[in-house]
């Protein structure tokens, strides 16, 4: 079709047209998208960030941003697709924090392993390299070290799981609302929701409200919300709580500060005459100004009560902290006392809840060892100070957010644990594991005591984590061209010699190639060096820390190892080359932490442990990947199929104590 002149000038005005409606429209997303980041309305925001992904997928800044909204909006697969496409680019390095991210998607997953990697990988970020977010990076930095730790925990725990009953509580109390804050006093379960639906509701349905219902008959009785004398109609209302002879009730009243804060102050009502008073704002220092204080909980410290809450005023270590004040004879608050930095962390600390007959202080917190998101976490009261935090373990604790731990008992023996969560079977109206729901735990099954940080059976536990320990060799190390089934070099002096050729298998595995595929082959040798060499290196010297411990205890240990070859030689050759390999990471173990393995390893006489190496078969693998023509050293030497051939394995630790 032939157009004149005017068709081509109104063609081109049309394009133009929509080419600036597109941009304009483009400039109101991101508009839009950074007020709901700054309300932090992440639903909102990923809305926008949605469509601007949609039109232009190789914005690397967006697809980051992208990324973390989805995070904070609890889509999780959507953030884990979009931060792995963001490490993929060639400017990675301006978006150090996409490892971290993915480390703590993949942990509350439940996929601790993986997660792990993930963690070293950002652990090994150098912070002379981020001028502008140093101290961003330097907190992450730390805390990436604790969640390699908790990725080590978490499986033990797992391991561990106690078999007590987990009930999620049917539909006439859990909605695809949120509920939490629940407890059972005399047969009767209070708890906090938002319900918009029920007709029972006499207040503005947009509150939060305090809800309780009657268990007879083997069943929960229909829901009732609190009448308004504590249900205000102007504030969220929430966290109920009775001190020890049930005079005194306090809840927490909070006004929205954006989406997802809130500013909250605790109401205390008083039982007189056979009536409960109109709920009073507590004075200070109980409240503190324009600070979040909510969650209170009574409990007995010394045999004087005293009230438990959260809040993140000043002179917390960070976030919400675990605070308590003493309430003396006259009912007067003293002044609040921080719990310290045993329980108190530069994250939130929240929900406390004190077991008077266990004298424990249960409370959820983001920063310590756990499996993900909140885990809740106990602390013995004991000699006027709260013991080392240890882990509720699981099945309390999942990757996802357990907040709200309540115990009740009973004469009955009918003891339980009550649980906020948004684990996996919660319900939801449009977004998995959106909001929480409670559950109900029976304490006549009694929970497995969990390992302490500092015992021997958990360094066991942990040994037995770090295998299949394995470790990598440059082509015919060590002691290339020898028939040689020993030698004399340790497996850190191959490990630091491998390192030192790293520039040059960027060199070999990229020669030739333009582009993107340029830029593929150089991602897959820096990842194969770091996430495998580097890896199994900080693994085994992990590995020996732990053996240490183990090895004082008097414990016998049994390390099993096993070779493996790519198929560049002959099967013999290859044979007595891993036997080599095998023998320079025994001499690891003589030589490493000024050989103090080495009379442990000769007999072990005398000083109570002692290693046994158990040698399996070694040679090639049966199912080689890589290239055995020599002449193509690219893929038969350089490659990350031929290196990750090139391996030891400590395949298998056990014990036996004398």
């Amino acid at each position: 079709m032939n157009l004149n002149k005017r068709q081509i000038f109104l063609f081109f005005c049309f394009v133009f047209a929509n080419f600036c409606l597109l941009a304009q429209s483009n400039s109101s997303l991101r508009s839009q998208a950074q007020t709901a980041i700054i309300l932090k309305d992440w639903y909102g925001a990923s809305q926008c960030l949605n469509r601007l992904y949609l039109r232009d997928s190789l914005d690397v800044k967006l697809c980051y941003l992208y990324a973390d909204v989805s995070r904070k909006n609890l889509d999780l697969d959507i953030a884990l697709n979009l931060y792995t496409k963001v490490t993929t680019h060639v400017n990675i390095k301006k978006y150090p924090l996409t490892y971290y991210w993915i480390g703590q998607i993949l942990k509350t997953k439940g996929d601790y392993k993986e997660a792990k990697k993930w963690f070293i990988k950002f652990s090994k970020i150098k912070l002379e390299d981020y001028k502008r977010k140093q101290s961003e990076i330097k907190y992450y930095l730390v805390k990436s070290k604790i969640e390699i730790e908790a990725c080590e925990m978490s499986q033990i725990l797992l391991k561990n799981k106690s078999d007590i009953t987990q009930v999620h509580l049917e539909s006439i109390i859990n909605t695809n609302q949120s509920e939490f804050a629940a407890f059972e006093k005399d047969s009767t379960i209070y708890f906090s929701s938002i319900k918009p639906n029920l007709k029972i509701d006499l207040v503005d349905p947009i509150y939060s409200k305090i809800y309780t219902s009657d268990y007879r008959k083997s069943k929960w009785q229909k829901v009732k919300s609190m009448d308004t004398l504590f249900n205000s109609s102007v504030f969220h209302n929430a966290n109920i709580c009775f001190n020890s002879d049930s005079k005194q009730m306090i809840i927490s009243r909070c006004k929205e500060k954006n989406s997802e804060e809130f500013l909250c102050d605790l109401y205390l009502s008083e039982f007189k005459n056979n009536h409960w008073q109109i709920p009073t704002k507590i004075d200070e220092p109980i409240n503190f100004p324009n600070s979040n204080t909510s969650q209170a909980n009574f409990g007995m410290l010394n045999g004087k009560q005293v009230l438990f809450f959260s809040s993140n005023r000043i002179g917390g270590e960070g976030g919400m902290d675990i605070w308590y004040s003493f309430q003396n004879n006259y009912g007067v608050f003293e002044k609040p006392i921080n719990a310290g930095k045993k329980i108190n962390t530069p994250e939130d600390e929240i929900t406390p809840w004190f077991n008077v007959k266990e004298n424990v202080l249960f409370f959820s917190s983001t920063y310590h060892p756990g499996l993900g998101g909140f885990d809740v976490f106990k602390t013995e009261f004991k000699n006027n100070q709260f013991s080392e935090v240890v882990n509720a373990g699981c099945p309390i604790n999942t990757g996802f957010n357990d907040v709200y731990y309540s115990s009740s008992f009973s004469n009955n023996g009918n003891d339980f644990i009550y649980l906020s969560s948004n684990r996996e079977g919660s319900f939801f109206e449009d977004k998995l594991n959106c909001c929480n729901d409670i559950y109900r735990f029976n304490l006549n099954n009694q929970i497995k005591p969990v390992l302490k940080l500092d015992s021997i059976s958990l360094k066991k536990e942990l040994l037995k984590l770090l295998v299949p320990l394995t470790l990598y060799f440059h082509n015919d190390e060590p002691d290339s061209k020898t028939l040689n089934v020993s030698t004399k070099k340790n497996y850190e002096t191959s490990y630091n010699d491998y390192k030192e050729l790293v520039p040059i298998y960027l060199n070999q595995f990229s020669t030739n190639l333009n582009g993107s595929a340029k830029q593929n082959a150089l991602n897959l040798i820096n990842n194969f060096f770091q996430d495998s060499v580097d890896s199994g290196m900080e693994d085994l010297k992990r590995f020996s820390d732990l053996l240490e411990s183990v090895l004082k205890n008097g414990e016998t240990v049994k390390i099993t190892l096993k070779g493996y070859c790519s198929p560049l030689a002959s099967t013999d050759y290859n044979i007595n080359l891993a036997k080599r390999r095998i023998s320079s990471l025994k001499n690891f173990f003589y030589e490493t932490k000024n050989g103090f393995f080495k009379e442990y390893i000769q007999n072990g006489i005398g000083i109570g442990g002692k290693i046994i190496f158990d040698d399996l078969d070694v040679g090639e693998l049966t199912a080689s990947k890589a290239s055995d023509d020599f002449k193509d050293k690219r893929n038969a030497v350089y490659s990350p199929s031929a290196s990750s051939e090139r391996k030891i394995q400590i395949i298998a630790v056990s014990f036996e104590n004398k």
